[in-house]
């Protein structure tokens, strides 16, 4: 089927999110035009909003509305035992699981020397500066089973291990190249429970 331009235009637009194909996109699409200009208007809105107020957070990069998260404000939390992880995506799937009690660090990628990524190409610094201040620190390494997964991981533990860090890693179980958001909560609270020192 031929779509006006306008509507392809918006087609186009919602292939853009990931897991998103034409088929989904179309659908997406055309709800849009059955909601009233007063609903479109306030999601249109909404989008704005979300993407001009949702910044990350000044200690650990996670995304919040605020210049501290929720997480990093709670002080019944263990403050001295950080998660890391590779997007802000991984804090809310541990969030969601609800019996992680520790903080987290997003980095914001992972190094990977193929795409021309380096250590100083992801928030690590803020992490060393973290943990600097702690007593008795435990790192968890929660990034994805995947080589750049592995090569961060790897590093993490070199730069840390002689500051007298514990570091840990979610246990294996989990498959090779998926990322922790799209981790059921049992899995997730598995492989953290069942976490190994990294030697």
């Amino acid at each position: 089927m031929i779509y006006p331009a306008n509507l392809l235009e918006l087609i186009e637009y919602f292939k853009k999110l990931p897991g998103i194909g034409e088929k989904s996109a179309e659908r997406m699409a055309l709800a849009i035009l059955d909601m009233s200009l007063e609903e479109v208007a306030d999601f249109s809105l909404a989008l704005n909003t979300a993407k001009k107020k949702l910044k990350r957070c000044s200690i650990c990069g996670g995304l919040t509305d605020e210049d501290v998260c929720y997480v990093c404000r709670d002080i019944s939390r263990n403050h001295n035992v950080i998660c890391v992880l590779e997007d802000f995506k991984g804090v809310f799937a541990f969030e969601k699981a609800g019996k992680y009690n520790g903080v987290y660090h997003v980095l914001d990628g992972l190094i990977s020397p193929i795409d021309d990524r380096g250590p100083e190409d992801i928030n690590l610094s803020s992490l060393i500066d973290r943990v600097k201040t702690l007593e008795n620190p435990e790192v968890i390494i929660a990034l994805k089973p995947s080589i750049e997964g592995e090569t961060t991981t790897l590093y993490i533990k070199k730069i840390l291990e002689d500051k007298g860090v514990k570091i840990s890693r979610l246990s294996y179980g989990i498959p090779m190249g998926v990322d922790i958001d799209y981790l059921d909560e049992i899995t997730l609270l598995n492989a953290l429970n069942d976490r190994k020192d990294i030697s």
